[in-house]
């Protein structure tokens, strides 16, 4: 069996999130598939992101370092995504003394991994590469994580990036990697937001650029956006080469709004890995449902993937729809939290959240 890069998820979506409950239960579903990290960072959370000068109510902060304990105490790494919104736009005293603040608290929660994501943000500015790097290297300095993970503001080849957050400055990619610090990885979603494959091909051409190995942000089985917000992704993990590991510092999945249904194709991943060329994802998902879910639901389930997966709400008609949660709404086993999952998906529970500006 080969070895797999660092491998783990980021809770990094838009729109409905996990309860506190959900992402411990995370924890040792990790630990049993071969994960090795989980980094909190949904978009839903304010003190990450726009107002993240702020800090969490004690309840949240008190429920954080609990879940941080519970994760090492299992031997998963535990990291925060901090998007500290378009900090570097000003960044002046004022702003370094609110950064040193925040990380400060990051510092108190005891975190392994400390991600710095500037996605999402306003990117046509002068100086940006600068700037960045001068966040970066200050909260570098400053943090106790044992790994930094950089996001950049253009992280993907595709162009929506540049029509939805400006023109990219000239050479920002190979900048980026000549300036900032050899120990800080770079995020890279591939090809696309939401890439089907990486090939080895790309992953080269992404070295050349930075001038190091990328950390993959993998967007899939995420469905946040607003087409695919109409399906469940269900399916293995396929076309990422088991090669990637010697290519990449690490391979991070970010999940569905669904955490119980999620675990069905993230228990692929560390297979694809292991097994390489072994590795047959019509297999893997038949053994994944069936571990998971027990064998009665399981056949339910793997019968209807493609209609989740592939069909999509947009193309389930109601009386389909109403056929379906009766279906599902028999299984109350222990396979009952994804069946739920998949009644509340078919109720309209899990609406398209406008915010997410990539979907």
């Amino acid at each position: 069996m080969q070895q797999s890069p660092y491998l783990g998820i980021i809770e990094g979506f838009y729109g409905r999130s996990w309860t506190f409950a959900e992402r411990m239960g995370y924890a040792q579903f990790l630990k049993e598939q071969g994960y090795h990290f989980y980094i909190y960072a949904p978009k839903s959370d304010p003190y990450l992101r726009k107002s993240w000068q702020s800090d969490w109510p004690e309840e949240t902060t008190t429920k954080l370092k609990k879940l941080v304990q519970h994760y090492q105490n299992l031997g998963v790494d535990f990291g925060i995504g901090l998007s500290p919104f378009e900090l570097y736009k000003d960044y002046n005293q004022l702003a370094k003394q609110k950064l040193q603040n925040k990380i400060e608290r990051l510092n108190d929660l005891g975190v392994d991994i400390l991600c710095l994501l500037f996605d999402d943000m306003q990117g046509d500015l002068p100086a940006l590469v600068e700037t960045q790097v001068a966040i970066t290297e200050d909260v570098l300095a400053q943090t106790t994580a044992k790994k930094v993970i950089m996001c950049p503001t253009y992280y993907s080849f595709t162009p929506i990036l540049e029509k939805l957050f400006g023109t990219m400055p000239k050479n920002y990619w190979q900048d980026l990697g000549k300036a900032l610090p050899e120990e800080v990885d770079i995020f890279w979603t591939g090809e696309d937001i939401c890439s089907s494959s990486y090939t080895k091909s790309h992953i080269e051409e992404v070295i050349a650029l930075f001038g190091r190995k990328p950390f993959l942000w993998d967007n899939y089985p995420v469905n946040d956006g607003a087409k695919i917000s109409k399906h469940l992704h269900l399916k293995a993990f396929e076309n990422r080469p088991a090669s990637l590991a010697g290519l990449t510092t690490g391979h991070a999945a970010n999940p569905m709004n669904q955490p119980w249904l999620s675990r069905i194709p993230l228990a692929s991943l560390p297979q694809s890995y292991a097994l390489a060329d072994g590795y047959n994802q019509d297999v893997i998902l038949r053994e994944s449902v069936t571990s998971l879910c027990g064998d009665s639901f399981s056949e339910q389930l793997l019968a209807d993937i493609e209609t989740f997966h592939t069909q999509g709400l947009d193309n389930i008609t109601p009386n389909e729809s109403r056929r379906l949660i009766e279906k599902y709404a028999k299984f109350t086993d222990r396979s009952e939290p994804y069946a739920k999952e998949i009644i509340d998906w078919l109720s309209g529970g899990y609406t398209f959240d406008s915010s997410c500006l990539t979907g």
